[in-house]
């Protein structure tokens, strides 16, 4: 049998899909490069004529995911509207979506302990995917009077940290199956929590 990489002419590519498979079974520090390129077909020399080690591979995934989160995160945010707090909730329900339809691609991008600045690439991959919510959060919170408006770094983390949150503790494996809550719901509530305490939505009656 011939071997796939070479076979096909996209090794690269497939080294990155078999990273991604183990990423997924043994998370991002779980896998070697000896065995991504037996996934792939391959001698384990031959992962060096596109990857320096697994480090640069896990980059790629990443940057591969942020490309998708990025496509992902736009569309929900435009399509949200016509209200800005449509499109920010929207943001927040396409964080779960992705996080369990493309395991391997989040983990490596989120959980690899990778510096943001590893690369240039991954720099500007990170900033896009960063820069929508930021969007978000700027115009929901337009209306915040400037001296008591967070920053909208601050106010997108914060709202980032509480998806990863969900993610880890109830999206894993069969969706919502640790969860009391459905996963969205559990986001949707604590959203709701911190954007009544910013004042941007009134108090359940």
């Amino acid at each position: 049998m011939p071997k796939r990489g070479y076979h096909h002419g996209n090794l690269r590519q497939a080294l990155v899909d078999a990273a991604l498979s183990l990423i997924t079974e043994k998370g991002p520090t779980g896998f070697t490069l000896s065995e991504a390129a037996k996934s792939a077909g391959v001698t384990p020399a031959a992962v060096y004529r596109h990857f320096d080690g697994r480090e640069q591979l896990i980059i790629e995934c990443a940057l591969q995911g942020h490309a998708i989160f990025g496509d992902l995160m736009e569309y929900a945010y435009r399509n949200g509207q016509p209200s800005a707090l449509a499109a920010f909730g929207a943001t927040g329900r396409a964080y779960l979506a992705f996080a369990r339809k493309y395991p391997g691609h989040y983990m490596a991008m989120f959980e690899s302990g990778l510096s943001r600045h590893a690369t240039p690439e991954l720099s500007r991959a990170v900033g896009r995917s960063r820069g929508i919510l930021e969007m978000a959060a700027e115009a929901l919170s337009q209306h915040i009077p400037a001296d008591r408006r967070p920053p909208a770094t601050m106010f997108s983390s914060h709202i980032w940290a509480m998806s990863h949150g969900v993610v880890e503790l109830f999206a894993r494996g069969n969706p919502g199956g640790n969860a009391p809550f459905p996963p969205e719901d559990l986001l949707e509530a604590g959203i709701g929590i911190y954007l009544r305490g910013l004042g941007l939505i009134e108090p359940d009656s």
